[in-house]
């Protein structure tokens, strides 16, 4: 990764940082070797130019899937572009064939759903986006493949996501190879089960985490020859045996010890224990706790999982002992049956380790003796020996002494304290080691493992590399596994790299393999290696750690892997792939001890404890005579070995699991912890083999497009696109580089030249058009000044000739003002002696018009004053007249009040009005006919009373008018006479008895007049209260009429009602009957049952007719029935024609008899004949079958549309004629309540006279009437077998209909795939210009839509052809668009790569093929399919507008895409990519909402997953089929030519022959 020279001013870089690692910012100023760089963050950084390394600018915002795409494959490059996925939401990256996953520490349930598997099923590699589905899928088809076993290596530090990792693939091999385990359990679910065991037992607290796994798990899954899951085993490796006596601060030991001093109060008490302090192999660290963690539920909850692998309280012990050893089990029956179980002797063997690490010894009496130290260290031997069940003195003589066998005599000698103690320190890991293991088989065997199977998918899970301040024993161990499988890695990198260059044939011979190998050598090479020096100082007594550390340094003082420390005597420092380690030699010694002590071995072999003999089974004679002495660095070593013969064994595939930060929490990217554990997965690694040979990789269309400006005359000829690159390189004077058959292959550095070289040339470009751009400003400029000069100018000759204009106008105005004033001035002098004489004449007007008023007014003030009183005097008089009326009417309403009431409380007191209304409530069912005639009578008789009460009150209002008018007539007479008479007088009048009597006639005539009006006004009323009482009647009658006719409408429902759930009963209990025959019939009485259902069906036979008035009475069945005594031939004869005629009409169906006038000539034939032949009335019959039959070997050929549309035709109508004739049989017996209920109103006498018409439908054919329409059908008492033949249609019609839509699914299928994704434009469209390659892509891209297109249109015509039904052919374009809509979609949100402006505008072209096509097929056939398609119709919407950033999150989800979800949002947003005009996505406030929403909806438990599921049901019943299809009209079906002369099938023929 040495960083590239082409570094400028300019130049945009990253540089390292101590807080973040690397930081990015501009370069402005070289000086030398020393380069400036102005941070991001305002910085200014001066480093040397070797360690900055270039930054892509052009890299996508939303980062590269694959970090071999990467144009600069650097650490700096990697890290950035993992974190910017990050952030995202994006957690899998690859590295090549690589994957890294970095742990989101949150739920994303949408990543892991069944739609998830299904979409990587059967995928490509890289193909979508990268997951650890795609790495367990390429594992398994390479395994189906090639037959070869495969291995996942999945690698990080703890906290990393290793375990969930391994969850999910063995969820995805679960979901590929499909086997239920054991109880209902699957294989994931087993293996993952036994997860809490394994780590009570191997994990432990380590400085870096609290629960780490101090082994290695190796999960193999077994497969069998067809790819299905057959077993499963758990392989453990390398545990770690020194940590069970040596635990360093502030580390624990295994959590198991830790567990058991935490358990109830009578467990402790049973085996002794304390708290962990009071233990040796405990105290020697000061961790006793684990924050957050409850030893005592860990205890309860490790138990509990024990019992779920199979390690259960209550089994039995398998009793392993020698023969001649169960002569001593009575002797401890009794205590076998109470402590028989695995998990105590489990436990028992935990707490017998801690006794045995408190004892301890002290110099005995003879050289080199030891013995017990003190009473106390007896206690804790006793308890191991009863724990153990083994004898006391045995157990101490196997601890201090030591037995020699030699040729002449046997030797017994002592052992010093410090060798006694490793005597115990050995038997504890032995047993420790020995019951780890015996957990692991136990575990395996309840899984369960195949012996048989050939291949397998192994899964390991093992610890990571670890450097910690104080680094011992274990991390050398760790780390020399570490150094092993980065060994491996690197050459499973270099082989993919080698495979790549061959793929494109590049000369790759003299790259260099980048190999750990003298590392290797340093730790494990013999002899001279570490390990061996230290078997070698492990062997001599006299041997301390600080001559192993020298020792380590006179032997590889010139080894540049090897580093002596300064500051340090007994350390050393190894340089690993992953950096530099210094270890403390101080406990290395003590730690590597593991003797195979012989007398361990007897004294354990022989327990009485079942379990414990069973971890220690007998050795070979001849190994079991001496103690052996066994390191525990080459026992790793051989275990080690071990594993990586399997995994050499297998084809590995590598998953690296990376922890973003130490707080575990999400949205956290901590640099420095990344980096370090990207050196330390061995990613950094892998970079670093790929930059020794080819690091930058681009195809050819990539590079011309990024590297085409560097030579444009290349482009412009007609070159290849391979050759314009060797010319393009060539030009630039590169060395180094190769050109494959499909990439061009650049070295490092080269990329970085590269773009220098193209920023010079894009910089001078810039300039050009900088140059171009002032100079069109500057004349832009000097035009708008002119232009502005010429327009002051015009203005200011405008103003003065404005000025100019505006003195001729005041002159002008001064000779008009004179003029107007003068002309005032001689007006005003008129109008004043005008107005002088109008004011005289006025006065005298007025003084003589006031006189004549003045007499006026008297006059009428007297006229006045006598009527006023005259009407007091009449009104005076109606008031008395009117109070004696009112009075007389009040006591006379009184009167009839009281006798009304007593009759009320007579008939109040009577019994007859209760039990007249319980009869009303009793009988309200059937007065509801009564109710009906009696509302309808209702409304007759309110029509002929309002059109009665208008003609009266028309009468008498016409009655009012006439006396009205002769009022009026005779008033305007009198008036006359009146006014006469005053003419006549003489104009003075001087008698005053003729004065008077004048005045009484006006005044009686006055008063004739008042009554008249007030009688008129009073007519008036009456009239005005008439019209008022019609109008209210009016209103009434319409609300009667309306709740009359709502009635009405509610009792037609529920009668439709009734009767729809009548015949579902009954054909329920119709079948259930049958049923109970057939059984009946399997009777040894069948026989008897089968003959009597003969004579039934012979004797029903008219009465299924429905006889009556004797219509029937020369039909030959009558007369059968008639003479039973002759009964049987004649019956034998009928059914052998009756047989004839069915295979005629089978053999007719099986031909494509075609359509008449629209309608099935089959469908039809077939129902005519079971009707006439009254097959569905019938108890057995095999017609049915026979059809059924027929149907099914036509649709055998799948593929053939035609033939399924035929018959999708014709089981569709004939399922529809079914549908209105058949009914089912019994309703009447097994609902007679409801039947009472229905036939008591008007409606059931209806439907009950309609369903007992003696017409029924087999008889109107007999009787030569036919049928015209389904309104004429009569329903038809069904049978089982008509039932069940319905029911299997109904079945052969959605089969049908399903293998259509299935083969249309498939037609199109491949069309999608080449749809989702614009083709790409070739090099020549680089240079031809924009709007030509588009075009061209345009027109590449419709060819796929118009093939989808051709496709519909011709599965369209295929169903018009047949006639199908619209309703059905709707059916089908709904799902098909429905799939199309689910299947782009889904592609859309898995590839990134379709995620962009270009692409959104193909898919938005080809689309609108689509509703074109809709709207050309039109409404009856395309229905609603143009609405299906509205998730991809929004999606490319989304990815084609323009001002992304500027949209708010309502306006998107409310305006834009209200149908897509947040998670379908937030994964558009975040993949798309602008490859047109360069835009950026949303703005991040906007990516940040949505985010939040997402978090919210995973709390509240709501489905998160963002693909869509494809519908593949039925989408219709019967009842829609018979609700939306049309009537069929089968009387004018033409029979087809086969049966026409068949005088069986006369019936056939229409009613004109």
């Amino acid at each position: 990764m040495a960083a590239p020279v082409n570094i400028i001013v300019g130049s945009h870089v990253w540089v390292e940082d101590s807080v973040l690692a690397w930081i990015d910012g501009e370069v402005f100023k070289i000086n030398g070797e020393e380069v400036h760089v102005q941070a991001t963050n305002g910085k200014t950084i001066v480093t040397d130019i070797s360690k900055v390394f270039p930054k892509d600018t052009e890299a996508p915002p939303g980062g590269v899937d694959d970090m071999t795409k990467l144009s600069y494959l650097h650490e700096p490059g990697v890290l950035h572009n993992l974190a910017t996925r990050y952030e995202l939401n994006e957690i899998y990256t690859y590295t090549g064939n690589i994957l890294i996953a970095i742990n989101p520490f949150q739920r994303l349930p949408h990543l892991y759903d069944t739609h998830m598997m299904e979409q990587y099923k059967g995928a490509q590699f890289g193909e979508l986006s990268p997951h650890v589905f795609a790495v367990a899928d390429v594992a398994y088809r390479a395994m189906i493949n090639e037959g070869k076993s495969n291995s996942i290596l999945v690698s990080g530090e703890s906290g990393a996501g290793k375990t969930e990792t391994t969850k999910m693939l063995m969820r995805y091999l679960a979901y590929l190879g499909g086997r239920s385990g054991v109880e209902g359990r699957t294989v994931e679910q087993q293996v993952l089960e036994s997860n809490p065991v394994l780590e009570a037992f191997g994990n432990a607290k380590t400085v870096r985490n609290n629960n780490s796994s101090r082994f290695g798990k190796f999960v193999e899954i077994q497969f069998d020859k067809n790819g299905r899951i057959s077993g499963a085993a758990v392989r453990t490796y390398l545990l770690e045996r020194s940590r069970v006596c040596q635990v360093s601060n502030p580390e624990r030991n295994y959590h198991c010890f830790y567990l058991l001093c935490a358990a109830p109060p009578e467990v402790r008490e049973k085996y002794k224990l304390d708290h962990p302090k009071t233990f040796h192999y405990l105290n020697q660290s000061d961790c006793y706790k684990l924050d957050g963690v409850d030893d005592t539920e860990e205890y309860l909850a490790t138990r509990r999982a024990m019992d779920v692998v199979g390690i259960s309280e209550e089994e039995q012990v398998c009793i392993s002992v020698k023969f001649q050893e169960i002569v001593f089990l009575p002797l401890y029956s009794k205590f076998f049956m109470r402590n028989n179980s695995f998990q105590e002797g489990i436990f028992r063997v935990v707490a017998a380790i801690l006794h045995l690490g408190n004892i301890e010894f002290a110099k005995g009496e003879e050289v080199d003796s030891s013995v017990l130290k003190d009473e106390k260290s007896r206690f804790h031997l006793n308890m191991t020996a009863e724990l153990l069940r083994c004898d006391a003195k045995s157990l101490e003589d196997a601890l201090i002494k030591r037995v020699m066998v030699t040729p002449e005599e046997v030797i017994t000698r002592t052992l010093d304290p410090g060798s006694a103690a490793g005597s115990r320190d050995a038997l504890a890991k032995t047993v420790y080691s020995r019951l780890f293991d015996w957990l692991v088989d136990k575990i395996n065997s309840s899984i369960g493992q195949d012996p048989n199977s050939k291949s397998l998918i192994g899964v390991l899970d093992i610890y990571g590399f670890e450097s910690f301040k104080f680094n011992s024993f274990e991390q050398f161990c760790i780390n020399f596994t570490n150094e092993k499988l980065q060994q491996h890695f690197n050459q499973h990198v270099f082989k993919m790299e080698q495979e790549e260059y061959t793929k494109e044939e590049i000369n790759w011979s003299y790259i260099e393999f980048v190999d750990n190998q003298d590392v290797l050598d340093l730790i494990e090479k013999k002899p001279g290696g570490i390990i061996a020096l230290l078997d070698e100082a492990c062997m001599f007594p006299k041997s301390t750690h600080e001559t192993f550390a020298q020792k380590l340094y006179q032997t590889f003082k010139n080894n540049k892997r090897f580093i002596k420390p300064k500051l340090s005597r007994t350390s050393f420092t190894i340089s690993h792939y992953a950096g530099e380690v210094t270890y403390l030699a101080e406990l290395f010694l003590d730690k590597n001890k593991d003797y195979v002590v012989a007398e361990h071995q007897v004294l354990l072999t022989a327990s009485k404890c079942p379990f414990v003999a069973g971890l220690f089974p007998p050795l070979p004679e001849e190994s079991s005579k001496s103690s052996k002495f066994s390191s525990i660095g080459s026992r790793f070593k051989l275990q080690l070995q071990s594993l990586m013969e399997t995994l050499n064994s297998t084809e590995p595939h590598y998953i690296r699991c990376v922890k973003p930060n130490n707080v575990l929490k999400p949205a956290i990217f901590e640099n420095a912890n990344t980096i370090q554990q990207l050196r330390c997965g061995g990613v950094l690694e892998a970079i670093r083999i790929s930059c020794a040979g080819y690091p930058t990789r681009r195809t050819f269309y990539e590079f011309l497009h990024r590297f085409g400006v560097l030579a444009p005359e290349v482009l412009e000829g007609n070159y290849d696109e391979k050759v314009a690159c060797q010319k393009i390189l060539d030009k630039m004077g590169l060395k180094g580089y190769q050109i494959g058959k499909t990439k061009v292959f650049l070295r490092a550095g080269q990329m970085a030249e590269l773009d220098a070289r193209r920023a010079e040339v894009l910089g001078n470009a810039a300039r050009t058009i900088q140059r171009q751009i002032r100079t069109y400003i500057a004349r832009k400029e000097f035009i708008e000044m002119r232009k502005a000069a010429i327009v002051l100018q015009s203005h200011w000759r405008g103003i003065l000739a404005c000025q100019l204009y505006a003195q001729l106008r005041r002159e002008a105005a001064a000779m008009k003002i004179q003029k107007n004033f003068r002309k005032y001035t001689a007006r005003k002098s008129y109008v004043t002696v005008q107005l002088s004489a109008i004011t005289l004449q006025t006065g005298l007007r007025a003084m003589v018009a006031r006189n004549e008023f003045r007499l006026r007014k008297q006059t009428k003030a007297a006229i006045i004053i006598e009527a006023y009183l005259r009407r007091h005097l009449a009104y005076s008089y109606y008031k008395s007249l009117k109070k004696a009326a009112l009075v007389s009417q009040c006591g006379w309403r009184q009167r009839v009040a009281r006798r009304e009431l007593r009759k009320l409380k007579m008939a109040a007191r009577e019994t007859g009005a209760l039990k007249e209304a319980k009869d009303k409530l009793e009988k309200r069912v059937e007065e509801l006919t009564w109710r009906l005639q009696f509302e309808k009578q209702l409304r007759t008789n309110l029509e002929e009373e309002k059109a009665q009460e208008i003609v009266k009150l028309q009468d008498a209002l016409h009655a009012m008018q006439l006396q009205v008018e002769e009022a009026n007539s005779r008033v305007l007479k009198e008036r006359e006479a009146a006014r006469k008479a005053i003419e006549e007088a003489p104009p003075v009048i001087k008698e005053t008895p003729v004065m008077i009597q004048d005045t009484e006639k006006i005044e009686s005539l006055t008063a004739e007049v008042a009554s008249l009006k007030a009688l008129l006004l009073s007519e008036r009323q009456a009239a005005e209260e008439g019209r008022k009482a019609s109008a209210d009647a009016e209103i009434r009658n319409v609300e009667l009429v309306k709740k009359l006719e709502d009635a009405e409408r509610k009792v037609d429902h529920l009668q439709e009602s009734v009767q729809r759930l009548e015949e579902k009963l009954s054909n329920s209990e119709s079948e259930n009957q049958v049923l109970r025959q057939q059984a009946l019939t399997i009777s040894p009485t069948g026989k008897s049952l089968s003959a009597r259902s003969k004579t039934m069906i012979i004797q029903r036979t008219p009465e299924n007719g429905n006889i009556q008035n004797g219509e029937m009475k020369d039909m030959t069945v009558a007369s059968h029935a008639r003479e039973p005594e002759s009964e049987e031939k004649p019956q034998k004869s009928l059914n052998e024609k009756q047989q004839e005629n069915q295979d005629l009409l089978i053999k007719c169906v099986s031909q494509n008899l075609g359509f008449s006038g629209s309608k099935p000539v089959a469908a039809c034939v077939i129902y005519k004949c079971l009707l006439h032949w009254r097959s569905f009335e019938v108890e057995r019959t095999t017609v049915f079958d026979r059809i059924i039959q027929t149907i099914a070997s036509a649709i055998e050929v799948q593929d053939n549309n035609d033939v399924l549309a035929y018959w999708l035709s014709n089981t569709s109508t004939l399922l529809l004629l079914l549908q209105h004739t058949l009914k089912a049989s019994g309703a009447a017996s097994l609902t007679p309540q409801r039947r009472r209920t229905t036939s008591a109103s008007l409606f059931g006498r209806m439907s009950q006279g309609l369903r007992s018409s003696p017409q029924s439908a087999g008889l109107s054919f007999l009787n030569g009437r036919g049928l015209s329409r389904l309104d004429d059908l009569r329903q038809v008492e069904a049978k089982y077998p008509a039932l069940l033949f319905k029911q299997q249609l109904t079945a052969f019609l959605e089969k049908i209909y399903g293998m259509m839509r299935d083969n249309l699914k498939k037609e199109i299928s491949p069309l999608l795939g080449l749809c989702i994704q614009a083709p790409r434009t070739s090099r020549a469209s680089l240079v031809k210009g924009r709007s030509q390659a588009n075009a061209v892509a345009q027109q590449a891209l419709i060819a796929h839509w118009q093939s989808i297109v051709k496709s519909l249109n011709s599965y369209l015509k295929i169903m018009k052809a047949n006639y199908v039904p619209p309703f059905l052919v709707r059916k089908v374009f709904t799902q098909i668009f429905s799939f199309i809509n689910v299947q782009l979609f889904n592609s859309l949100l898995l590839r990134r790569e379709c995620c962009s402006f270009s692409n959104g505008e193909y898919v938005k072209a080809g689309l609108a093929e689509l509703e074109q096509w809709c709207y050309e097929s039109s409404e009856e056939y395309a229905g609603s399919a143009w609405d299906e398609l509205k998730h991809i119709r929004q999606a490319v919407g989304f990815l084609v507008i323009h001002q992304k950033p500027k949209k708010t999150l309502n306006e998107i989800t409310k305006e834009l895409c209200p149908v897509l979800s947040i998670q379908q949002l937030y994964r558009i947003s975040t993949m798309y990519w602008d490859d047109k005009y360069g835009t950026h996505s949303v703005s991040s406030e906007v990516i940040s909402s949505m985010r939040v929403l997402m978090t919210e909806d995973s709390n509240n438990a709501v489905s998160s997953s963002f693909l869509l599921d494809d519908d593949s049901s039925i989408p219709f019943t019967v009842d829609d089929i018979s609700k939306s299809l049309q009537q069929v009209d089968i009387a004018e079906v033409e029979p087809p030519a086969l049966i026409r002369e068949n005088s069986g099938f006369g019936f056939l023929l229409p009613r004109s022959e």
